[in-house]
């Protein structure tokens, strides 16, 4: 396993981050358990959750991925091998029930860690991650930026002098961003800089062979500012796997039991996924390990966050961490996207 610093931090992780929005879902906690212990013997020593997970995000089940991962911690005696991430949820209709009058403010943010820090039984979190923006922007799919500062919501100074108060007492190491935009990351990092407070070291955004849209402004200001990306979503939901190509729909498919999910199933999506399956073949390379080396691939990329519905999907993901791709094949790859470019935003 390969180990890449976070940010500008003194952390290293694993190239491999164990993504684990399924975890009190679709997985049981034993399930969770055995691939937690899996990841942790093939080398990964990062997992990422959030307080509103898993996912579909229901008032019955929320915050049981934490509590499931600190379950684990504590069992397993594994708390200072770990990087342990998690994320405050941004406002939003359909999380209006985890506390009154969501916002990334400080009534918010202290009362989310707090109630983090007890799920995931730790007196710290590493990464400390604002799920999506307090403003109107592009997230989650969303393109053609449409202006409206009459719903900025909580100023960024505001969310990071709170931030800053975490750090300082200990709740938290490092601050993270996630579904963040370049003029956003931009915004904190500045803001961080003027005013003496945390900078963000990390940011997590879709990225894939079929969404590579963070290389239009992102990624440099990631790398001037030596920010990493943590892509998740970097098998589309398992589109790039190629099981759902032809109209399939297995039984197993985790679009398949969530279609909220198929924005990865577009017409040009589907045609990218088969180019990308066909090269895949024609290397011999199985098309899901394929896809998460060009991720791993990335000089910007600190951890590529996978998931992963069995233990065998688990295998055949961590596996993509050891395969380098050749030239011929980045070439090729690249040429693909010229044809389809970006086709699942």
């Amino acid at each position: 396993m390969k180990y890449n610093s976070l940010g500008n931090t003194d952390i290293n992780v694993s190239s491999i981050c164990l993504g684990t929005m399924m975890f009190g879902s679709e997985q049981d906690e034993s399930e969770a358990f055995a691939q937690m212990d899996y990841a942790y013997e093939q080398g990964v020593n990062f997992l990422d959750g959030a307080e509103m997970y898993p996912i579909p995000t229901s008032p019955l089940y929320q915050g049981r991925n934490e509590e499931i991962i600190g379950s684990w911690l504590k069992t397993r005696n594994l708390r200072e091998q770990m990087v342990v991430a998690t994320k405050v949820t941004g406002p939003g209709e359909m999380v209006s029930y985890i506390r009154p009058e969501m916002a990334l403010d400080r009534r918010n943010i202290r009362e989310a860690v707090t109630n983090s820090l007890q799920r995931l039984q730790t007196d710290y979190i590493d990464l400390y991650q604002i799920h999506w923006p307090d403003r109107a922007t592009n997230f989650f799919g969303q393109l053609n930026y449409q202006h409206q500062p009459e719903k900025d919501g909580t100023p960024i100074l505001e969310t990071l002098e709170v931030m800053d108060e975490l750090v300082k007492e200990g709740l938290i190491r490092h601050v993270g961003l996630s579904n963040e935009t370049a003029w956003g990351t931009m915004s904190f990092s500045q803001l961080a800089e003027q005013h003496d407070l945390p900078k963000c070291v990390s940011v997590q955004n879709p990225f894939s062979l079929l969404n590579r849209t963070v290389e239009v402004g992102l990624t440099e200001v990631l790398q001037r500012e030596s920010v990493s990306l943590l892509p998740y979503s970097p098998l589309g939901f398992g589109v790039l796997s190629g099981k759902y190509l032809g109209d399939a729909r297995p039984d197993n498919g985790r679009i398949t039991r969530n279609p909220v999910f198929a924005r990865y199933l577009t017409e040009q999506g589907q045609l990218a996924t088969q180019a990308y399956v066909d090269l895949a073949h024609k290397h011999d390379i199985d098309p899901a390990v394929m896809a998460l080396a060009w991720v791993n691939s990335r000089s910007y990329v600190a951890s590529n966050i996978i998931g992963a519905s069995s233990l065998a999907q688990l295998e055949t993901n961590i596996s993509s961490a050891s395969v380098i791709l050749n030239d011929e094949i980045l070439s090729e790859i690249d040429a693909i996207h010229v044809r389809y470019p970006n086709p699942c935003p």
